[in-house]
């Protein structure tokens, strides 16, 4: 990495570092006791009079970073950012004393420091700590960016976190709210009797999805293993093992492109219900969404962009094919040969790759390009073509599954089965799978031997639902992209 030449004013901090140890003061301290952040102390002081405050008599030590300086000679006010927001805090010589002024004349803004003092409310009315105590704890070497000129560009920000936090409030929220979403799940499933595991994040064999792998090599056994692509097979294992309602939350990986809303890392939830099916599994994905933007946000209803998404009212379910026939009248059930869909597609001018030579995988990719954009409202699009759905359950039609995909503002963000439990179909799908990679399909399964076994040994009719993590946080954040919800998101090279 290529050192930079200091600018004056790192240059000038670095130089107090010498003068902060001749006055006895580490630059870069030591442990501060602190016994309020400052939103406990806005919660204590709300709605109190100056006069009730001064009766209060309320002693607290904050510490966070300087944020602005107003210094008037031997009195100065300062605004000190902790992680719940910012706090103003009184600096007069007469009370902190004069060393302890001596050293917060070193003070810029950026640097970390605590202070110990009483909450009072100045003439204009702002809650105001005045120091009695002030204590250097971390010098910081460079400006920080401008308020309205600095760490705008987005790539900037996702590059350097830190920066973005410091900065840039939005981010602070967007990233304490995303730890409440992952908890609110948690508790809700927890409440409803489900086991949150974790599984191996490196696999033997590919599976569970359609999804490019990234691929490692384990020096030992001298093998090659894949990142996982999806956490679907090991939780099905557990579910034939009788642990019946699991889930995890963890980190895929898929070797595939970047823009708005994919990301290569990213997290996901996946959950198995024993003894359920498609439309239990979607009352539970559904009640669960609905309780977790309460929480979040404080409402069902979520702004999002200029639209309103509803999560109170009952989510829509509609078919695939009604769907599509809906858009364009084309009715897919009734379509038997590939090059009568092949026509349609041309037509429509939609593209095929090689592999997709089935009426289900033109049915999909119509669908894909032609309806799901208009989904703004929850809706759960079920019925889906058994070319595209190798691990769930057949519909009474055998050309579709029990599947669904929740779809929010025209983006994916649930996909469910009813799951398959027949080996003896699974084994055929795997085949199928087989002959889409011979033919050049790189999202195409593997044939997983030992799971097949495991479905040998019988799995109990069960519901299944994935749900992407990232997206979820980007609907109720009101976030664009992806990379505002991850806090350190996959970056092509400056």
């Amino acid at each position: 990495m290529e050192i930079k030449e200091l600018n004056d004013q790192e240059q000038f901090r670095r130089e107090k570092l010498a003068k902060y140890k001749e006055l006895g003061v580490d630059p870069f301290g030591k442990a501060y006791k602190v016994s309020h952040h400052v939103s406990d102390i806005r919660k204590l002081c709300e709605k109190k009079s100056a006069a009730r405050l001064d009766k209060m008599n309320l002693i607290v030590s904050i510490a966070g970073r300087i944020k602005a300086i107003r210094r008037m000679g031997k009195a100065s006010f300062i605004n000190i950012q902790d992680k719940t927001g910012n706090m103003q805090v009184y600096m007069g010589i007469d009370v902190v004393g004069k060393k302890a002024y001596e050293v917060f004349r070193l003070a810029d803004i950026g640097d970390i420091v605590g202070v110990k003092g009483r909450v009072m409310m100045t003439r204009t009315g702002e809650l105001t700590i005045r120091a009695e105590k002030y204590t250097h704890l971390t010098k910081c070497l460079h400006p920080l960016p401008e308020k309205f000129h600095g760490l705008t560009d987005v790539e900037e920000r996702s590059r350097r976190r830190y920066l973005d936090l410091i900065c840039n409030e939005e981010a602070r929220k967007v990233a304490f709210a995303r730890p409440q979403v992952v908890r609110s799940i948690q508790h809700f499933l927890d409440e409803q009797g489900f086991v949150e595991v974790e599984t191996s994040i490196l696999n033997p064999i590919l599976g569970g999805a359609a999804a490019r792998p990234f691929v490692t090599h384990h020096n030992t056994l001298d093998k090659d293993f894949y990142l996982r692509i999806a956490t679907e097979l090991n939780l099905k294992r557990l579910i034939v093992g009788g642990m019946e309602r699991v889930y995890e939350i963890g980190r895929l990986f898929r070797n595939e492109g970047m823009d708005a809303t994919h990301n290569p890392e990213f997290t996901s939830i996946e959950i198995y219900q024993a003894y359920s099916d498609l439309k239990g599994i979607g009352a539970l994905t559904e009640k669960m969404i609905r309780q977790c933007a309460k929480e979040v946000t404080g409402n069902m209803v979520v702004s999002y962009q200029d639209k309103q998404i509803d999560f109170k009212s009952p989510f829509k379910w509609i078919s695939m094919k009604d769907l599509i026939k809906e858009k364009t009248g084309i009715d897919f059930a009734k379509i038997e040969s590939f090059d009568e869909a092949k026509a349609l597609a041309d037509k429509y001018e939609i593209h095929l790759d090689k592999f997709k030579n089935t009426v289900g995988y033109v049915m999909n990719e119509f669908f894909e390009e032609l309806c799901q954009d208009d989904l703004i409202q929850p809706t759960f699009v079920y019925q889906y073509p058994i070319e595209v759905s190798p691990l769930t359950k057949k519909d009474k039609d055998p050309r579709f599954t029990q599947r669904f995909e929740l779809f929010v503002n025209g983006k994916e963000l649930a996909n469910a089965y009813t799951e398959l439990n027949d080996p003896i179909d699974q084994r055929e799908r795997f085949e199928a799978q087989l002959k889409a990679k011979n033919l050049g399909d790189d999202e195409a399964s593997d044939m997983d031997v030992d799971f097949v076994e495991a479905l040998e040994y019988g799995m109990a009719p069960t519901g299944g639902v994935g749900m992407g993590i990232d997206r979820l946080v980007m609907l109720l954040t009101n976030q664009t992209q992806v990379r505002e919800v991850i806090l350190f998101p996959t970056m092509r090279d400056k």
